[in-house]
C-alpha cells in the first residue's frame, strides 16, 4: 500500500518503467472519428489509430473523461491524491475533475486531493507527474507538495513541431489557406503552449530546419537557468522515433538537463499530433 496516488488524464504519457506501478493511474480520453468510438488507453493501437485518421475527411473529436471516471481512482488507500490533468483551455477536463473532488469531499473528509491544471499537455503533465512522485519521496507534507507543484507548473515550457497539420485543419485552429502552403510547400509551423494555449511562433521549409528553430529557442531560453541540471527534457513523438532521437542530439549538443525522456504520444495526443509530430516540454 502506498500513502499517495497521482491520476492523470490520458493525455500525460509515462514511461514505460511507471505504466503499471500502482502509484500511478490514467482516466482515458475518448475519441470517435466518422462515427467509431476509440478508448484511450493501452489496448489502443495507435498504428492502425492513425492510419484511420489519415483516412478520414472528417474531423476527428475527443470527450474527455466524465466526473465518475475520477470519482472511481479516489477509491483508494491513499490518503494524499494529486489529479493532473491537461490544459484546461484545450479541454474540460480539469473541470470534470474539480467536480469529481467537490462530490467525493462532499461524502468524505479522509483524503487531501489536489486538482492541478497542467496548462500544458502530453509530457507537460507527466513532467508534473513525476514532479509530485520526487516531492513525495522525498518526505514533504501535502500543502508543501500543493506549492511547489503549482510553482513548478508555471515554469514548463512547451514546443512542438508538426509533420501533418491535418487535424488543426480540421478542427479550425489552423486557416485552409495556411494549411494548405503547409502542405504543398513543405512548411512545418513551431507550435508552443503559452499560458495553457497553442499559439504558433514560427515556420520553416521541412521538419529538420523546424526542429534546429525550435531546438535554438529552447537553448536561448535555458542558457542562463540555474537548475539546469535538476531539471528533466521529455520528447514524445508520434510514430516518429528517429526524428524524436536527432531531436534529443541536438538539444543535448547546447543544453544539460539533468535527464532526456523519449516517449511515444497517447492517442489523444496522436490524434492532435498526427504522424510525424514531436513534442518537447521541459
Amino acid at each position: 500500500m502506498c500513502d499517495y496516488k497521482i491520476i492523470a488524464d490520458s493525455s500525460c504519457e509515462l514511461p514505460s518503467s511507471l505504466k503499471e506501478d500502482k502509484r500511478f493511474a490514467l482516466v482515458p480520453f475518448r475519441m470517435e472519428i466518422d462515427g467509431v468510438n476509440y478508448k484511450d488507453n493501452s489496448s489502443l493501437n495507435i498504428k492502425s489509430f492513425l492510419e484511420t485518421i489519415k483516412a478520414s475527411k472528417t474531423c476527428p473529436k475527443s470527450s474527455c473523461p466524465s466526473p465518475d471516471l475520477f470519482l472511481r481512482q479516489f477509491d483508494t488507500d491513499a490518503k494524499r491524491i494529486y489529479v493532473i490533468t491537461i490544459s484546461s483551455k484545450l479541454s474540460g477536463c480539469y473541470n470534470s475533475a474539480m467536480l469529481a473532488k467537490s462530490m467525493y469531499e462532499e461524502e468524505h473528509d479522509d483524503k487531501d486531493i489536489l486538482v492541478i491544471d497542467s496548462l500544458s499537455a502530453s509530457g507537460g503533465e507527466c513532467l508534473l507527474a513525476l514532479k509530485a512522485m520526487e516531492l513525495e519521496e522525498a518526505g514533504y507534507d501535502f500543502d508543501e507538495i500543493s506549492v511547489r507543484l503549482n510553482n513548478y507548473r508555471d515554469h514548463i515550457s512547451t514546443y512542438f513541431v508538426l509533420d501533418n497539420i491535418e487535424t488543426l485543419r480540421k478542427n479550425g485552429r489552423l486557416s485552409k489557406l495556411r494549411a494548405l502552403a503547409a502542405t504543398t510547400l513543405n512548411i512545418k509551423p513551431l507550435l508552443a503552449g503559452k499560458m495553457g494555449d497553442i499559439v504558433q511562433l514560427d515556420r520553416a521549409i521541412g521538419l529538420r530546419k523546424a526542429w534546429n528553430q525550435m531546438v535554438k529557442r529552447i537553448a536561448k531560453e535555458t542558457e542562463n537557468l540555474k537548475d539546469m541540471q535538476s531539471r528533466r527534457l521529455i520528447i514524445t513523438h508520434c510514430n516518429n522515433f528517429k526524428g524524436a532521437v536527432k531531436v534529443r542530439e541536438m538539444l543535448k549538443s547546447c543544453t544539460n538537463f539533468k535527464e532526456y525522456i523519449i516517449m511515444n504520444t497517447s492517442g489523444l495526443s496522436s490524434l492532435y499530433a498526427n504522424e510525424g509530430g514531436i513534442i518537447v516540454v521541459y
